[in-house]
């Protein structure tokens, strides 16, 4: 991943997550979400969303990424970094959508200073 794909503002804060326990990463492929350590899988309704940040690109307002701060209902804990607008995946939109509205909640929402 290049160092300056994503502003550093989306650094700290999955460093902030991290320092909370939340350091799975996981990545998305074929409709499921898998956790890069356990390898275990994660179909919508497994996964809890406790917080959200979205962020709009410094040069280009369309290119957004969300960051998900995410919980398994395995007792996984991480983040999700998604890009947004043209680059966007699809198929990864569409599992976030498709996480059940009661799964979702700011509850572990941290702010990071500037």
């Amino acid at each position: 991943m290049m160092e300056n794909e994503y502003a550093k503002h989306e650094k700290d804060y999955i460093k902030e997550y991290q320092q909370k326990g939340y350091d799975v990463n996981f990545r998305f492929e074929n409709d499921t979400l898998i956790a890069s350590e356990s390898k275990k899988s994660y179909k919508p309704n497994e996964v809890h969303i406790v917080a959200e940040h979205r962020y709009e690109g410094m040069s280009n307002p369309s290119d957004m990424s969300i960051l998900y701060v995410l919980e398994t209902n395995a007792g996984e804990k991480g983040t999700y970094l998604m890009g947004y607008g043209p680059n966007t995946n699809m198929e990864a939109a569409e599992f976030f959508k498709s996480v059940p509205e009661e799964n979702s909640s700011n509850s572990q929402r941290i702010e990071v200073e500037e």
